[in-house]
């Protein structure tokens, strides 16, 4: 298996500026008078907005990190099924947060409490089973908290109604949302790399195949259900980091890092021209829809990006660019779930933005400028060990 280093700070800046831009986004959403290119780009329009590209870079990250998360464990001594565990709790978590989340979307009055106090009372459920724990804190403590936090959901639960009146129901899977897309194609990924002990050869044949299925299901050719793969768009791209990863790895162990910047930059262009080959032929640019085009287009600019991460911050040390926004790298789960407190105490006290700051550049000020706040309330939070670890 390919030796990794312990950890790679590119990875962790290229991760804060992608949550940094994942939070400015998701706050700018609904607000007037906002530049389209920021924006995603509807469902059924060929094009790309810049919020479209956040997500696929997300996935890419993941990717790239993975090979360092299971190496790291098997050089802990870390046995196969501890880590196949380890893959598996980490996957079961993010899709029960990405279940709740869902449901947040058809959320019905029926309910016995407000949206609101049942969003706010499922995020702190959230940190009491998911946070990292200090060592000092005695087990029956943490077993106390944890286990309030698992009745806190399974009530939340009970009591969910949703749907529009006359159709209401109860709490049901409609899609995985974001973090359960997340945790799926992880899932996948992570057991693939595990079985094949990280060889290159064959997880770029894995690459290939969700490429091709992506690709073979937007061209109409086959009308299976493939369940959590569905047409491979998300798997695709995390294993694109994967793939990046090791190789990555390969040519540091090999001391031919001279070769990273030709090698990743080829990638990155075949890619890039493959998703405009492609464009025409399967539905177009669309994260919507998760077509080729985006899924190839996204994965080439991510590639990009990395290796400008890799030259800036490993290679020239110029990490304290990003020293403020370096909590966002680190504790990644927490800055994400934070900005769901911040939406529904607002909502609980029917606070609205004025029209100046909910508007054209005073919108993008006030988002900017709460994704800055997050992450610097996160960075107190992980000083004081208040952080998720999934």
């Amino acid at each position: 298996m390919t030796q990794f280093p312990r950890r790679l700070i590119s990875i962790d800046v290229f991760r804060a500026v992608t949550m940094l831009f994942m939070i400015f986004v998701n706050d700018l959403e609904g607000a007037n008078n906002v530049p389209g290119w920021i924006d995603h780009v509807e469902a059924n329009v060929d094009g790309l907005g810049f919020a479209d590209t956040i997500f696929p870079a997300f996935l890419f990250i993941v990717g790239l990190s993975l090979p360092f998360a299971i190496n790291n464990r098997l050089k802990k001594g870390k046995s196969f099924n501890s880590i196949a565990s380890y893959i598996f709790l980490r996957s079961a978590a993010l899709l029960v947060i990405g279940i709740f989340h869902v449901n947040l979307e058809t959320f019905s009055n029926a309910t016995i409490i407000s949206k609101p106090v049942w969003a706010l009372l499922a995020h702190v459920a959230f940190f009491l089973i998911w946070l990292d724990y200090p060592v000092e804190v005695v087990k029956l403590k943490r077993y106390l908290l944890i286990g309030t936090g698992v009745v806190v959901l399974v009530f939340l639960a009970v009591i969910y109604r949703g749907g529009k009146p006359g159709h209401v129901h109860l709490m049901r899977h409609s899609w995985w949302g974001i973090l359960g897309i997340i945790g799926w194609a992880y899932l996948i990924c992570a057991s693939i790399y595990l079985i094949a002990k990280g060889r290159f050869t064959v997880l770029l044949i894995a690459l290939l195949l969700f490429l091709a299925l992506n690709i073979f299901s937007h061209l109409n050719w086959f009308d299976i259900d493939l369940w959590v793969i569905d047409d491979g768009s998300a798997i695709a791209q995390v294993m694109c980091g994967v793939v990046i990863s090791v190789l990555y790895a390969q040519l540091v162990q090999k001391t031919k890092t001279e070769y990273i910047w030709s090698i990743f930059t080829a990638i990155a262009v075949v890619m890039l021209i493959g998703g405009f080959i492609v464009r025409p032929y399967t539905e177009g640019i669309s994260k919507i829809y998760s077509t080729p085009a985006w899924v190839l287009i996204c994965s080439g600019i991510s590639i990009l990006v990395f290796e400008l991460m890799i030259y800036s911050v490993d290679v020239r040390g110029k990490q304290n660019w990003f020293k403020i926004i370096r909590p966002a790298g680190t504790s990644t789960l927490t800055c994400y779930l934070v900005p769901y407190f911040q939406l529904y105490i607002l909502k609980l006290l029917q606070v609205k933005y004025p029209r100046i700051i909910d508007s054209g550049a005073g919108a993008l000020l006030r988002s900017m400028a709460t994704a800055f706040l997050v992450i610097i309330l996160v960075g107190y939070m992980e000083k004081r060990k208040l952080r998720l670890k999934i």
